[in-house]
């Protein structure tokens, strides 16, 4: 989860930069990318603020501003510009649901060539208690029609995927 709520800080960070309109260049946005971190024990164990955004923001601009000579702008002050912490957490929910889309994806394709497979390897075993197709009980017909059930989820997946707009860049 943190690393997400980095990588989006440093995304908006980069992209007010290039639309160059609130203040912070190039440069800054640089700095931010190579000097954010965080460190989650210390994240976690805020007591302070009792907010978690909070508490994440604090200790991620400690790494962007350790190295910033005195009396130089902080350019931790740019992170979470303009943002809330809904914007934060909403933003970081829809790409884990990305990547967890991307990981039943690939599950589903594995499955479904597994059970395509066995299907040949079993064709002629008999399976006691399998489903009745035709009057037979052949574990090749299971292992097919799983097969043929994992197709249609991978499909249904893969077009939820597609419609995934924004995350393109992700």
């Amino acid at each position: 989860k943190y690393r997400i709520w980095q990588e989006i800080e440093v995304l908006a960070c980069e992209a007010h930069a290039e639309m160059g309109k609130i203040g912070i260049t190039r440069e800054e946005a640089a700095w931010i990318r190579e000097h954010a971190d965080f460190n989650k024990d210390e994240v976690e164990l805020e007591a302070v603020t009792n907010h978690d955004v909070i508490a994440f923001l604090t200790n991620m601009g400690e790494y962007i501003d350790k190295d910033v000579p005195e009396g130089e702008p902080k350019p931790s002050r740019w992170v979470h510009f303009g943002m809330t912490s809904s914007d934060l957490g909403d933003t970081a929910l829809c790409y884990q649901l990305v990547q967890a889309t991307d990981i039943l994806i690939e599950d589903c394709r594995k499955l479904g060539e597994i059970c395509k497979r066995r299907s040949f390897e079993e064709r002629d075993t008999l399976c006691v208690g399998a489903r009745r197709i035709h009057a037979t009980h052949d574990l090749w017909h299971e292992f097919g029609s799983w097969a043929w059930e994992l197709k249609r989820d991978y499909d249904r997946l893969k077009d939820a995927r597609a419609k995934r707009g924004l995350w393109r860049h992700l």
